[in-house]
């Protein structure tokens, strides 16, 4: 079965990555796996604050995770499985593939402005040593030309 992994967070990209990969996953009966990542803190503060701020962090990860699961449960019929990880972005996704080798496909979108964003800098420059192909959805793209490329 192919799994279609989706890095999820409050950005547009995260919801054109998100479309696509649920398409392609309905199209070859894949499945879509959901990373929602959260942010070390580049701050201590005193203990039981510094617990706080982290768990409400994980807390909106863990939402945006869920809000994106139920899109996909609406349009595909399939939960997808639901990851939440904290630390450094890349690293966290680059363990994450190590980790799930039935991972298909990384599933990003390049900003529709600007450059194409950190994860795609990223990934795009190191993709001869990812285990999965990496597909990368322009972030302008309507929902109707992902569904007709999908």
């Amino acid at each position: 079965m192919r799994v279609y992994l989706v890095i999820i967070d409050e950005t547009q990209e995260a919801h054109v990555a998100l479309r696509f990969a649920a398409r392609r996953a309905a199209k070859t009966g894949g499945v879509v796996h959901l990373l929602a990542l959260v942010p070390k803190q580049q701050f201590s503060a005193f203990g039981a604050i510094q617990d706080t701020i982290e768990e409400e962090a994980r807390e909106r990860a863990e939402m945006l995770a869920n809000g994106a699961a139920g899109e996909l449960m609406v349009e595909s019929g399939k939960m997808p499985q639901i990851a939440v990880r904290m630390g450094d972005s890349k690293t966290v996704i680059t363990d994450y593939l190590g980790e799930h080798p039935e991972v298909a496909a990384l599933v990003l979108a390049a900003a529709a402005d600007g450059g194409p964003g950190p994860l795609v800098t990223h990934f795009t420059a190191s993709a001869g040593n990812l285990p999965c192909p990496l597909f990368i959805v322009p972030g302008g793209m309507s929902e109707d030309e992902i569904d007709r490329l999908s």
